[in-house]
């Protein structure tokens, strides 16, 4: 009986440390409801296109998000842990953990709350109807999102990679986008709401890019319209940021206002 007692109360403890052991590189829920950032958007949009962290460096930081690549090198999709690049050509290519990221923002998603879309004409439409559960939630948090289903038009832009002296990233859109309709698609967009008082440090309100279920299209989404869909919130209310360390960063005059190119640049209208 003795001899039966010591075997259980091992094999218990065993399982305990296997357990304790398979669940100790996870992250807390306090550090999982943080949006990490890579920059400001600020220097971005002022032509700082130099990559500051590498994208393994960056799956540390979170397993969904959106951003750029070095010397401005497509747009950049994080989806469940994996992150893909939609470059200037259409094509849509897993990246490797060397590449390097001048701006992102990610987390790790974890959906707090949920909601249905429907007859959603316009991205402008779907900016309204998310904001509306942004109000209901708090308009001081930020939000990642998943919003998934099949999207009767998509329109996606990406840029052709630059060259030092890197121009601002207003000037790059004016020759160096390029844009990509599809019909019918199906996919998720990946949208990150920045709260009115980081006005500062990222464009305020909704930022979107998509990718598509077979990961053969994807960019930042100038427009989209849809019959249904479900979107997905993470809410998270803490928010880091590592900012690069560079010559053309450093001598920036971050005090300029640039809300008119942050406008070009997100929606491709002027302010």
């Amino acid at each position: 009986m003795k001899k039966r007692i010591v075997v259980s109360v091992m094999l218990i403890t065993a399982l305990c440390l296997t357990a304790c052991g398979a669940g100790g590189d996870k992250k807390s829920a306090t550090e999982r409801d943080v949006i990490n950032q890579v920059s400001l958007l600020q220097g971005l949009t002022l032509g700082d296109y130099n990559g500051s962290v590498t994208a393994a460096q960056l799956k540390e930081k979170g397993d969904i998000g959106i951003g750029t690549f070095n010397a401005l090198n497509g747009e950049l999709i994080m989806l469940d842990g994996v992150i893909y690049r939609a470059a200037y050509d259409g094509s849509v290519e897993k990246v490797a953990d060397t590449e390097t990221i001048p701006f992102s923002n990610v987390t790790f998603f974890d959906a707090d709350h949920t909601m249905k879309l429907n007859n959603i004409s316009n991205v402008n439409a779907l900016k309204e109807e998310l904001n509306k559960k942004v109000k209901e939630l708090g308009s001081n948090n930020f939000y990642m999102i998943k919003v998934e289903g099949t999207f009767d038009k998509m329109q996606v832009r990406s840029e052709l990679p630059q060259s030092q002296p890197y121009k601002p990233l207003a000037e790059v859109l004016k020759t160096d986008q390029t844009v990509f309709d599809y019909d019918n698609v199906k996919g998720t967009i990946v949208g990150f709401y920045c709260p009115n008082y980081m006005d500062r440090l990222n464009a305020v309100g909704w930022h979107f890019h998509f990718i598509s279920e077979d990961k053969t299209k994807g960019g930042h989404i100038l427009e989209c319209s849809f019959n249904s869909a479900e979107a997905s919130f993470d809410v998270s209310n803490g928010f880091a940021m590592t900012l690069p360390n560079n010559e053309m960063f450093n001598n920036f005059d971050l005090t300029v206002d640039q809300s008119n190119d942050i406008k070009k640049v997100e929606t491709g209208e002027e302010k």
